[in-house]
């Protein structure tokens, strides 16, 4: 663990609202994985950030935690390399969101891009309120809290992360300087669309967990989108309209090109293809269920996990808030 003292830190984060699925796999996890070869890696179960959108059932946010933490050890991030922890354990993400409060002027979060956004997304809550609006000014401080160097984001999230950038500006100009720019580690995007042909999202439904039954990854694959141009068994095809062959492209990317041409040859149908598409996702998915299982079995050992987690974020977070005060004078 010494070892990891000499690399730069980075901070991210996933919000507990339900199961987590392929399209955080290929969007994050995969890169977590890579990145806590190279970094010293702060991942944190963002349940604070949670519960600005599940102030209503915030029962369901300690359940999310651990059931995520067991996903994210199952696809091989790894307490040895990585600090896992969940957010609301340490403190000082709130006591210095309470500071940076301070010095945030209201234009910079209302004329943040992704808040709009962000309400339209979740027009099924009412996140009308004061704590959804200091969104930014939370993830701000459990950036600089652990004085991460890099935040792997994508282009979308660019703003948040410079209005992260602004505020440490300000702080620094104000007092004293405490905190490092964080620079953005521009991350792909998940090159995965939900089933229905629409962004992935649990809102939505058009996702397959990474939990998900077989019989379940059968069914929802058997009612995705396909190619609207085919009507008839022996149509050619166009794979390059149909969601499915880009399923085949991270999932079996061997198998892509043969699926691709017998579609524009009328090779195979529609439902064969999403036929031999479900077996490799209870394939591909068989190892991770097998070491979820595992884990689940075994709760004591997450808990000692979060534990250690809790103890070294808090650690970090601490010694950064005592420059923050110093430089305060408070």
């Amino acid at each position: 663990m010494s070892s990891q003292s000499n690399k730069k830190r980075i901070l991210s984060g996933m919000r507990p609202t339900g199961p987590l699925h392929l399209g955080h796999l290929v969007g994050a996890l995969e890169n977590w994985k890579q990145l806590q070869e190279e970094y010293h890696c702060f991942f944190m179960v963002a349940d604070w950030h949670a519960l600005m959108s599940e102030y209503e059932r915030p029962q369901v946010l300690r359940q999310y935690a651990v059931d995520n933490v067991i996903d994210w050890l199952s696809v091989g991030i790894s307490p040895e390399k990585s600090t896992i922890f969940v957010q609301s354990q340490v403190k000082e993400h709130l006591e210095l969101h309470m500071v940076l409060s301070c010095i945030t002027p209201l234009g910079w979060l209302e004329r943040c891009p992704t808040y709009k956004e962000q309400l339209r997304e979740l027009k099924e809550r009412d996140v009308s309120n004061y704590a959804f609006l200091g969104y930014p000014v939370l993830q701000a401080a459990d950036i600089l809290v652990y004085k991460a160097h890099k935040v792997p984001v994508g282009e979308d999230q660019l703003p948040h992360l410079e209005l992260t950038r602004e505020i440490v500006r300000k702080f620094n100009g104000l007092y004293k300087e405490v905190f490092p720019e964080p620079e953005a580690l521009l991350t792909r995007s998940s090159r995965l669309l939900g089933l229905d042909g629409r962004k992935m999202s649990k809102s939505y439904g058009n996702n397959i967990s990474l939990s998900e039954e077989p019989q379940a990854i059968r069914k929802k694959v058997s009612a995705m989108f396909t190619d609207p141009l085919r009507v008839k068994r022996s149509d050619a095809g166009h794979p390059e309209k149909c969601n499915v062959l880009s399923y085949y492209a991270v999932f079996a990317p061997e198998r892509k090109k043969e699926v691709e041409g017998l579609c524009r040859g009328a090779g195979i149908g529609c439902t064969d293809c999403k036929k031999e598409l479900s077996e490799i996702l209870i394939r591909f998915l068989e190892p991770i269920q097998e070491k979820r299982k595992e884990l689940s079995a075994d709760k004591k050992r997450i808990s000692a996990i979060l534990e250690q987690g809790r103890e070294k974020a808090s650690s970090a977070a601490a010694a950064t808030m005592s420059e923050v005060k110093a430089a305060l004078k408070i």
